[in-house]
């Protein structure tokens, strides 16, 4: 039985949608005041100092297990993900990018149903369709000549993506959000780093608005909306979560918009009304069942190591 969120889950419903909603702004940010034609240094830059600023603050290294977890969350929300989305936006206008990437509640749903035993709801999955016909009208997509491999390269990111966010929930009763948050973007950003040396060289002398624009990716669309997104995921279903992650392109849309003086058509505009009341339409809990994160006793989690003497 399906019921409206209570005040606890509304809170993390909020801090969940702070992490697309941040996302969204990455766009605007990297088109005005990042460098050109350095992707992959940018998401280098963007990940590995988030990373160790949260390692900083939580002083915590991964055990056991974590160690490998880690690299598997990496990669995947991370380090692989960055260069599929790097070679997504090469490959394909971004219109067909995210209507591709607009899939991942479903995904996510699906998955989740397989790996946490979350059996997706007919309320969620028809906000998941809801978003993705919005985001088509919100980005009037036009199907012409599309590269092959550009599709390969979004549905791989989106996978990815869908899977790094349902193996986060599935470990995260073993630790907090700060912890995992601060080694996978850690190895993430060590993974990417090589690569943007190779292919983009040692980053150009950097202007005051670069460190700038650097800093908030870093800080608030990393390290922040990381923290925020696998902290929901703890507490919330997979299915709920995804579907707040259609608020990315509403944001990127709304803040050309706001700031950037671009101007929407009405169907662009019914596209941002139908994507959030598709959000809006799966926010709902199931009666009397815990997610498999919450539900986890706090007993099997393990010791905790402490790389500075403090585990917080």
């Amino acid at each position: 039985m399906e019921t409206k969120p209570g005040v606890g889950t509304l809170r993390w419903i909020l801090l969940g949608a702070l992490a697309p909603i941040s996302w969204g702004s990455v766009y605007f940010v990297t088109l005005h005041w990042i460098p050109a034609g350095e992707p992959l240094t940018a998401a280098a830059l963007r990940a590995l100092p988030a990373g160790l600023l949260l390692l900083l603050l939580r002083r915590r290294l991964p055990q056991g297990v974590w160690w490998w977890r880690s690299v598997v969350l990496g990669v995947l929300n991370c380090g692989a993900f960055f260069v599929l989305v790097y070679l997504a936006a090469k490959l394909l206008p971004t219109s067909i990018a995210a209507m591709l990437m607009s899939l991942s509640p479903i995904a996510m749903m699906l998955i989740a149903w397989g790996v946490l035993a979350e059996r997706p709801t007919v309320r969620r999955l028809l906000g998941a369709v809801m978003g993705l016909v919005g985001v088509v009208l919100l980005m009037a997509v036009s199907f012409g000549a599309i590269d092959g491999w550009g599709v390969v390269a979004s549905v791989t990111a989106m996978a990815m993506y869908a899977l790094g966010s349902v193996l986060g929930k599935r470990w995260s009763g073993e630790v907090d959000s700060v912890a995992s948050s601060s080694w996978q973007l850690t190895v993430g950003g060590v993974l990417l780093l090589p690569f943007a040396l190779a292919i983009e060289g040692v980053p150009t002398e950097l202007s005051a608005t670069a460190v700038l624009g650097y800093a908030y990716l870093s800080l608030i669309a990393t390290a922040l909306a990381f923290v925020c997104w696998f902290g929901a995921l703890r507490h919330l279903t997979a299915g709920q979560v995804g579907l707040l992650g259609l608020l990315n392109p509403v944001t990127g849309v709304l803040l050309g918009v706001l700031l950037g003086g671009e101007l929407l058509t009405g169907w662009q505009w019914l596209g941002v009304a139908v994507v959030l009341a598709g959000v809006t339409s799966g926010q709902t809990a199931s009666r009397g069942r815990a997610t498999p994160a919450t539900a986890r006793p706090a007993a099997t989690a393990p010791a905790p190591a402490s790389s500075g003497g403090r585990t917080g």
